[in-house]
């Protein structure tokens, strides 16, 4: 809450050392941008292997313990972060990368048509969760998921079977030697 509401710098708080407030932001590189930022916030990372998918994270984010957090200046707002499986959404997101996201709970009315959002579909009982651009169908009823990678086709499915949705803000992407 210091952090997030007060712009009370975290290295302060952790050590002692340093400023006790963060700078005031240069907002000059999003002079553009249409959604609002935070300073700094805390965004919580997940596992959603531990929470069995988004549905059950988002239903009850509140008893859902995250594995870390992360800290960057000048987002827009997040509920939270988890790591990209699979090579759909490829080159702009790899398997591994992280997303930021900003859950959606009007799934109907809410979706910007060809923004990406992190969905968890229902599949015969079993929830698929995937990051897609979401664009209008010709199927009434229906939205289209669009893939960054060209080798996975399009696909249209029910509105109903979205169950959970959220917008992606951000993604990281770290490049390391191992």
């Amino acid at each position: 809450i210091l952090v997030q509401e007060l712009n009370v710098n975290p290295d302060w708080l952790d050590t002692g050392r340093g400023e006790m407030f963060n700078a005031q932001p240069d907002f000059t590189a999003f002079m553009r941008r249409t959604d609002n930022t935070i300073p700094l916030q805390s965004v919580p990372l997940y596992s959603i292997e531990g929470t069995a998918g988004l549905v059950p994270l988002f239903a009850d984010n509140a008893s859902n313990k995250p594995i870390n957090y992360i800290h960057i200046p000048n987002l827009p707002k997040c509920d939270g972060a988890i790591y990209v499986a699979g090579d759909s959404m490829y080159p702009l997101l790899k398997s591994g990368d992280i997303v930021l996201y900003k859950e959606i709970h009007d799934v109907a009315n809410e979706i910007f048509w060809g923004e990406m959002y992190l969905l968890g579909i229902d599949m015969s009982g079993e929830e698929y969760v995937t990051v897609k651009y979401i664009q209008k169908s010709e199927i009434p009823g229906c939205v289209k998921l669009v893939s960054q990678n060209k080798h996975h086709q399009d696909k249209d499915i029910e509105l109903s079977k979205i169950k959970a949705l959220a917008l992606v803000k951000a993604s990281i992407r770290i490049n390391s030697m191992n």
